[in-house]
């Protein structure tokens, strides 16, 4: 028995996808990240961020905690300061699913909506959006002089996953792993499983995911800021958390390929996942019809698919 929720934080499922990956050569392995208790793989990052701040005194008792959010981090992070008594507040775009808001709200957060850039559209969180969200950020946390849990830069995003996310697929995977791919927004995931996965097998293959619209960190350009895979492709040029020697190569994923591939996960597999997850898988199976045919691959479901029923990846 746990003497709280935040005790069944991680540890979460890896599953072969045997039924959606029968049109590639090879073997799809999904850590089921929907399962944690704010229903996302941000719930990592949101009690390592508290407990790394608690122990260098960085975080104070009853000081209010802030950080932006696509919802998820936001999610994570009310989850553990109800449990551990803190006061948090959620900068949100609106251009995010509102069902989010709900949620958090609903965890005792304060949530702060941020309106979008005049050229945005509801649904479509772009890089401008995302910078109207830092700058309220920074705003409250001046005026409440509050602890900031930047999950853009803290060194506690990439430790959840180096410590915790990445050493659980190599001990949950009966099979050694040829292929990791991950769609980044703050890096962490990616950062720190990819490091964990490469210092017990060096060949294993790593891969960032983007929007094939806003493939920056592959050089390419911004040809459409207006993509639909919420919660990364920002289309920023540098994350804090990434370390070259890690990225083996890049994977660009159309919406429609990360829409296709997030529906038929739930229907062939009965796992209900967000357009992130849609877009790993389409890259891993990109990758096992190519170069990696044969191999093992291993992706992160990001979240649930309940957190997008207003959005039309499940709107009838």
């Amino acid at each position: 028995m746990y003497s709280s929720v935040i005790e069944a934080i991680g540890n979460t499922p890896l599953v072969e996808l045997r039924r959606f990956a029968e049109r590639v050569d090879g073997r799809i392995l999904a850590k089921l990240e929907n399962l944690n208790p704010g229903a996302s793989k941000k719930d990592r990052i949101a009690l390592q961020i508290i407990e790394d701040a608690e122990q260098s005194g960085e975080l104070l008792p009853e000081q209010t905690v802030v950080e932006l959010t696509s919802g998820n981090t936001g999610t994570g992070l009310a989850i553990v300061c109800a449990v551990k008594g803190y006061s948090f507040v959620a900068v949100m775009s609106t251009g995010n699913s509102p069902e989010r808001a709900c949620m958090m709200s609903a965890l005792g957060a304060e949530v702060v909506l941020v309106a979008q850039a005049p050229d945005s559209v509801v649904g479509l969180v772009s890089g401008d959006d995302l910078a109207l969200v830092e700058e309220a950020t920074q705003r409250i946390v001046r005026e409440r002089k509050a602890f900031r849990a930047d999950q853009f830069r803290l060194a506690s995003n990439f430790r959840a996953h180096y410590l915790h996310t990445g050493p659980e697929i190599l001990a949950q995977s009966p099979y050694p792993i040829d292929v990791f791919c991950d769609f980044v927004g703050s890096g962490g995931t990616f950062a720190g499983c990819a490091a964990a996965l490469k210092e017990a097998n060096s060949s294993t293959r790593c891969y960032i995911v983007e929007p094939a619209g806003a493939a920056v960190l592959s050089g390419g350009v911004v040809s459409d800021p207006r993509h639909r895979i919420q919660g990364g492709g920002y289309a920023l040029t540098h994350l804090e958390m990434i370390r070259s020697e890690h990225v083996d190569d890049f994977v660009r994923v159309t919406d429609d390929e990360a829409i296709a591939c997030a529906r038929d996960l739930a229907r062939t597999e009965g796992i209900f996942a967000g357009y992130s997850s849609g877009a790993n898988l389409a890259a891993a199976v990109q990758l096992l019809q190519g170069e990696m045919s044969g191999k093992t691959a291993v992706v992160v479901i990001c979240d649930s698919g309940l957190k997008y029923m207003s959005t039309d990846l499940w709107r009838l």
